[in-house]
């Protein structure tokens, strides 16, 4: 018997079939580059900045994208560069880069700010250091006259001249919210998955510091008359007490219990957005220092908690911000 043809209905029941697939496929891939978008293309725990007004506003990235981040607001920050000059930048990086420090672009281009070698911004090596890229940003946004009363997207271009200078306003409302959290203007407003990144082997209090440093600058560790007592280092050896000079900045101490050494950085009184910028700097950092808890004004975060963030600790503890870090097995 010949093999029948299919008839008009199943016809319309294979193309329909065909669609739905094709369907089903096209949101696979959308949902993709949607998460290679927010994430920056890594992968890796995450991260969300929400708004201290209440109102709803949040914005979720990586732990790298954070961290860079966190990076550009520090750098800002020790250059005594104001609010509104973080969020300038923080914006165009996220236009950039998407806050991810790549080693390809348009040309030249490199890093989180896609700068170019050949217009002068520096060398290769120096413009993939995001710390020496965030300088020389703020360093050349210092130079446009009334960039903090300009639109985002006009004090943006000034620096970049940028083939798209309309670009970068529409990336002004994360920046905000990540530049509020990040200069301490909000408190316990960002939060991360913070999960131990088993590539990085620097860790522990002398990493911190190190880590401050790098961002800051080394007017972070400026001591105080107090008494310093150093604890365990990244190798588990024991600093000793000594006295220093008084100074403008905290010095941080470190000590040691069990599998875990903590760093407090003394926060004098009245200065919480500087203790809440440094708490949510350890946050974003958490992954790559591997840093289990930060507290700070009665709040705490920890490692792995992202759906209880910045619990109440019930004490109003004073003083500093307590950042405690894993001991790295055999160290």
């Amino acid at each position: 018997m010949p093999e029948q043809s299919p008839t008009p209905k199943k016809r319309r029941r294979g193309r329909l079939f065909r669609f739905s697939a094709a369907f089903v496929v096209l949101l696979a891939v959308a949902g993709y580059l949607v998460v290679q978008y927010v994430t920056g293309g890594r992968g890796g725990p995450g991260c969300k900045v929400v708004s201290g007004k209440d109102d709803g506003q949040e914005f979720e990235f990586s732990q790298e994208q954070t961290m860079n981040a966190a990076t550009i607001a520090a750098v800002g920050t020790g250059r005594g560069m104001p609010e509104r000059a973080v969020t300038i930048a923080l914006a165009t990086a996220i236009q950039e880069s998407q806050l991810v420090n790549i080693t390809h672009g348009d040309r030249d281009s490199l890093g989180l700010f896609q700068q170019r070698p050949s217009q002068g911004w520096g060398t290769e090596k120096q413009i993939m250091d995001p710390t020496y890229a965030a300088n020389v940003f703020y360093e050349h946004l210092a130079k446009v006259s009334d960039y903090k009363k300009l639109p985002l997207t006009v004090a943006a271009q000034r620096v970049q001249r940028s083939g798209y200078p309309e670009a970068y306003a529409k990336h002004e409302p994360d920046a905000t919210l990540l530049s509020a959290a990040l200069t301490g203007q909000s408190a316990a407003t960002l939060t991360c998955q913070g999960l131990p990144d088993t590539t990085q082997t620097a860790t522990g209090p002398d990493a911190v510091r190190a880590a401050l440093v790098r961002d800051f600058g080394r007017e972070v560790l400026k001591e105080t008359g107090a008494e310093v007592t150093g604890g365990s280092t990244s190798k588990g050896t024991s600093a000793s007490k000594k006295k220093t000079k008084t100074a403008s900045t905290p010095s941080p101490s470190a000590s040691a219990t069990g599998g875990s050494s903590t760093v407090t950085l003394p926060v004098r009184s009245g200065s919480t957005r500087t203790g809440w910028q440094l708490a949510h700097w350890a946050v974003a950092n958490s992954s790559a220092l591997h840093i289990d808890r930060v507290s700070y004004a009665g709040r705490e975060w920890a490692a792995g908690s992202a759906d209880d963030p910045w619990h109440s600790t019930g004490t109003k503890a004073a003083g500093g911000v307590r950042i405690v870090t894993e001991q790295p097995t055999g160290q």
